[in-house]
């Protein structure tokens, strides 16, 4: 029979797993130790499950592999962008885990449901803490761990603000209080006090959401599906007069612009406008996927607050809707095709590449939306939504955002002569492999011209990243960082990289340009978007 772990069983528990949290990342690089902490978390809610007589559901299980990739990608790929979006996945995923561990609805969950459970995960867990404490029968004395440990939560902020307000408006009493942690043979006291007050609150908020996963995820009941959750507000005229109208003003853009999709480069160096080419690939670009976004939300939003009594109405807002869908594709097209032409003549960089695969996943999602519409499946909204986003999160580092950059950019030079050996180094750890392929395979071909070009690139991306020396503790290990570690080392005794560098600049610390093929380059990119 399940039986429900206690707060005093399990508070104690996280709060360990709190500090192995600080032990792991405190003062230490990026590196293994959030896969390992995630690892850890899993086991522990898994454990607790077991223990309570609980298993978790099917569904909820299919999470675990986005979670455990996403938990990975932090210790192998170096690229900043590609990091943030696999912690955020991880983190979100393990909230929908949590949510769903013994329902396993999440596949159903509408846009209220994510938004109302996860945000009450923590607030609901925390009311379980108080309210699954042991009672004081007569026949036991209470505990009062969980009611004092809330306490000591509340307290050491105030306290600490308080405390430093004070020493800062009395030097007598700032003496004082360094004479108390002196005496207690406490170093950074401050510094400990802060660790030990987010130890508490994680390894709280930690226990919630356990208590929740056991005692709230199983009987899941989705908002919207017996009751209409938000009752329509608009009606059906003014909801169609809303897309018919955006409609109009799409296909009036699009009118414009099919000159340029089959007029090729003349259309557009010989317009009227008198902007460039260059100018034509990159004006208006970030404007028009903002225009698909707003108008594929909007879309959404209609479907949700508007009426549609009869069966010809919901055929002509279907109608409309799938329109307005087919239009925003070819605006969306119109931005891709700006994106590839810029790439075409500047390259490519993180901020064109991001935004390349971003427009891909987006027009996946428009498809996905005209769908489910035709489907009548308008609640699976949401699911396709969050499929989108996990396509886009996890394309990035199958990708390799900066190793795609340098081939790309390495290609493109064999066919214009022209790179930007700066912003190759500003590149993450990623980078290296391929400049290394590039430079050993341009000697084995006698392409010299390349393998110099290459050579800069690693000799500035080396000093900016000075020589991979890194963190030597172990919870900083990276799979990116040591590998390119142990790649310069194997090639930086070549002499072409004695001959190339140039000494640093003034107190610089980093080498400011190198010689190739007889030209400086400097290490400092020319551009960044």
């Amino acid at each position: 029979m399940a039986k429900i772990l206690r707060p005093t069983y399990i508070v104690p528990i996280c709060v360990s797993l709190a500090w192995v949290f600080d032990f792991l990342f405190w003062g230490k690089a990026w590196g293994i130790s959030f896969p390992i902490f995630t690892a850890l978390m899993l086991v522990l809610g898994f454990w607790f499950a077991n223990r309570a007589g609980f298993r978790p559901a099917r569904n909820s299980l299919l999470l675990l592999v986005p979670i455990l990739f996403f938990a990975a990608v932090t210790a192998i790929r170096a690229e900043g962008f590609t990091i943030f979006l696999a912690v955020v996945s991880t983190i979100f995923l393990s909230l929908i885990l949590a949510i769903t561990f013994l329902g396993g609805r999440w596949s159903q969950y509408s846009f209220s449901d994510y938004f109302a459970k996860v945000l009450l995960i923590f607030p609901m867990g925390i009311g379980l803490l108080r309210s699954s404490r042991p009672k004081d029968s007569g026949k036991r004395p209470s505990r009062p761990f969980v009611p004092i440990l809330r306490g000591l939560l509340i307290a050491l902020p105030i306290v600490w603000i308080l405390a430093a307000l004070l020493a800062s408006a009395d030097v007598i009493f700032a003496d004082w209080l360094t004479g108390l942690f002196s005496f207690l043979k406490i170093d950074n006291a401050v510094e400990y006090i802060f660790r030990g007050f987010y130890i508490l609150i994680l390894g709280y908020l930690l226990a919630a959401a356990y208590l929740f996963a056991l005692n709230k995820s199983k009987n899941e009941e989705l908002l919207g599906l017996k009751k209409t959750l938000i009752s329509p507000v608009l009606g059906f005229t003014e909801a169609a007069t809303i897309l018919a109208s955006v409609c109009l003003l799409f296909a009036a853009f699009v009118v414009v612009q099919f000159q340029y999709f089959f007029g090729g480069t003349t259309n557009i160096l010989g317009n009227s406008a008198g902007f460039t080419y260059a100018e034509y690939a990159r004006q208006g670009f970030a404007e028009l996927v903002v225009v698909a976004i707003i108008s594929l939300f909007l879309f959404i939003a209609l479907s949700t607050i508007a009426q549609r009594g009869k069966a010809q109405q919901q055929s002509w807002f279907s109608g409309l809707g799938i329109a307005l869908m087919l239009l925003v594709s070819v605006i969306l097209v119109s931005a891709f095709q700006r994106l590839l032409l810029y790439e075409s003549i500047f390259g490519f960089t993180r901020l064109r590449t991001f935004p390349h695969v971003f427009m891909i996943w987006l027009g996946i999602l428009l498809a996905g939306v005209v769908v489910l519409e035709l489907l009548n499946r308008r609640r699976a909204f949401a699911l396709a939504v969050l499929l989108a986003a996990i396509g886009f999160a996890g394309t990035l580092p199958l990708l390799n955002v900066d190793a795609f950059i340098v081939n790309a950019n390495i290609q493109r030079y064999r066919e214009t002569s022209d790179i930007d050996i700066g912003y190759l180094a500003s590149l993450s750890e990623d980078a290296v492999p391929p400049l290394v392929a590039t430079y050993e395979q341009a000697a084995v071909d006698g392409d010299e011209d390349l393998r110099q070009i290459a050579a800069g690139a690693l000799a500035c991306h080396a000093s900016r990243h000075f020589d991979y020396s890194g963190d030597a503790a172990w919870q900083s290990w990276h799979y990116s960082r040591s590998s390119a570690r142990q790649m310069w080392e194997q090639i930086n005794s070549d002499p072409i990289f004695e001959q190339i560098l140039l000494e640093p600049d003034g107190e610089s610390r980093y080498v400011q340009a190198v010689m190739v093929n007889g030209q400086e380059h400097s290490c400092i990119p020319t551009s960044w978007d």
